[in-house]
Parts: C-alpha cells; structure tokens; sequence
C-alpha cells in the first residue's frame, strides 16, 4: 500500500511516500480502517521534528507512518472488540499512521460518523474540534460571562475554540499574524482580532476589559507568547498553554505566575480527555452535532492527494498555510 513515512527526524526532506508499505493487521482492541481521508495537522509535523521522542502521552517514535487524524470504513476488526463491526464509517485522532490507504488503530479511538457528515468533514473536524471541546468545557468552564483569548486564532482548532466559546455566550479576543487571518477571526465571531505587534496585545486585551484582563488564554504558542499571555490574564485567571508552535518554554519560575496576579497555569492534553471509547464518542458527538445543526463551521481551506501531504507540511510549518487541509485518499 502506500504510505507517507519517516526513518528519522528532521525538516521536510525527511516525509518519504512509500509504495510498498505492509498492510496492518488488526491486533486485540485494535481495528483495521480503510482510509477516505486523513487529516494534516501541525502534531504531524512535531512527530517528524521528534518533539514527541520523550513523550509518554504520545509514543509514537520513528520509523513510522504519519497521520494522527483521519476517517474511513472498518474492513477488519481484532480479538475482543464487540462495540464496532465490519463496515461501519468511523473517524479517529491521536492515533498514528493515518497517512496511508489503510491503518490499525485502537477501538477505543474510533467514533461513529452519522451519515449526514461526510469523510473529508469528519477528517478535519475529529482532532481540532474534540480539542476545543475539552479546552471549552474541561479546562475552561467557560461560561456566558466569561472572557476569552484565543491565540492562533485563524488556524483549525482557534476557529473553533471561537465558535464554541461564542456559542457559549463568551467575550472572545483573538489574535493572529495577518490582516487576513485577523479576518477570519471576525468572521468566525470573534468581538476583537488584535496583532500579536511584539506582546502588544497583552496590553490591548487589558484596555478591551476595562484595565482588569480575561478570564482565560487559550495559548497554542508557546515561547513566543506565554509571558505576554501571562500580562492580559485577569487576577487569579486561567493560561492554559495547549500546544508550543513557537518552542517550548523552558525557564519559567513559578514565582511568576504570582507576581503576574495568582494565575493558573496548565499544559493539558487531548489522550487524557478522551482516555476511553465513550468520550471519544461524546466528544465526536457534540461536534458533529454542532455541524449538523449550524453552529460550528468546519471550513476545509485545502484538499490534496496522499503524493502531496509533504508540500501541504512545508506550508503549515512555514505557516504560510490559513485553516484546515485534509488528504484524500
């Protein structure tokens, strides 16, 4: 079969296309999906950087297929899953080798696709929106009277943390790179879209929230912004540093959360929200509901061949890339 592949890690030049890849084998909870789509997300491109190397949440070391996110149809079912049956449309993430014509993924990871959605909407819609969903309403607890931040926010899972927050009733600020990405945020609900201009949003945030700051940052980043997430962060409020596109921040002093007002800070995970089948599915759930009945968007900005995930991965490092792209298959 074929299949996008690393034997080891580095830049772009390191995604191989293979065409005579093995075909898994269903093992005991695992089954065997015959890929529609697979989503391209920026995971992907840490696992090839070798960010997850030392990862124990996410063991996925090279040589290996890429892919952690995708939809398509059971063709095999191993020992002891019962919950699943051949022939059933299901969707998956945070689990690796979607990047080819057929993955082994655990059982627990696969959550049933109502017919009304399809693969493409499914494969790009499983990894950003079950990561909003626990960031809205695990970590967050937002509420209608909440105050938000959202970094990033033109990107695949910031355009849905600013609908699910809207739909909430939360105040949503947003910040991104570009007038045209600052566009999409507005376009997505958000009531202000700021430019990062150096940390010169934090100081914007406090002048939109009467001096005071918001309830909670959503800070995908990392290194390039988590200080200045810290400063637009209200007394005793909530950073929550999902994700370190930038770099990893690795000189921080507790004593800084205090002196920046009290703040909570947390480096949550999506494996630890969704640690068994039935909260992959009611995650999958509300956001396929949400899709269903109009109040989450899911705008997919690029589709590509298998032959062409490699280029899409250059552009979403070089972020050059604006939204979601998915790989047909």
């Amino acid at each position: 079969m074929r299949a996008i592949t690393i034997e080891g890690y580095g830049g772009p030049e390191a995604v191989r296309l293979r065409r005579d890849a093995p075909v898994p084998v269903a093992r005991a909870g695992e089954v065997l999906v015959k890929v529609a789509c697979a989503g391209i997300n920026f995971m992907d491109i840490h696992t090839r950087q070798g960010k997850y190397i030392d990862s124990r949440i996410y063991a996925v070391r090279a040589p290996c297929t890429l892919g952690m996110e995708g939809a398509g149809v059971i063709v095999e079912t191993g020992p002891g899953v019962t919950r699943l049956a051949v022939g059933q449309r299901v969707a998956w993430c945070i689990a690796w080798g979607g990047f080819a014509e057929y993955v082994a993924i655990p059982a627990r990871l696969a959550a049933s696709i109502p017919d009304e959605i399809g693969f493409d909407t499914a494969a790009s819609a499983m990894f950003p929106g079950c990561t909003a969903h626990y960031l809205i309403h695990d970590v967050a607890e937002l509420t209608a009277d909440s105050t938000c931040l959202i970094h990033a926010a033109s990107g695949g899972i910031g355009q849905i943390l600013i609908q699910m927050a809207r739909r909430i009733g939360a105040t949503v600020y947003a910040t991104a790179s570009t007038g045209e990405k600052r566009a999409i945020a507005l376009r997505r609900g958000a009531h202000a879209a700021l430019p990062y201009d150096d940390g010169g949003f934090a100081e914007k945030v406090r002048a939109l929230t009467g001096g005071k700051g918001v309830d909670v940052v959503f800070d995908s980043l990392g290194k390039a912004t988590l200080r200045d997430s810290m400063r637009a962060t209200r007394t005793r409020g909530l950073l929550i540093n999902y994700g370190n596109v930038s770099g990893s921040v690795k000189d921080l002093d507790p004593y800084e959360l205090g002196e920046a007002g009290s703040l909570f800070l947390t480096r949550p995970r999506l494996a630890d929200h969704m640690a068994d089948a039935e909260s992959v599915q009611r995650r999958a759930d509300a956001v396929f509901g949400a899709i269903l009945d109009g109040s989450l968007e899911i705008e997919i900005a690029e589709r590509c061949a298998l032959e062409d995930i490699a280029a899409v991965h250059a552009r979403i490092e070089a972020r050059e890339q604006i939204g979601k792209a998915v790989a047909w298959l």
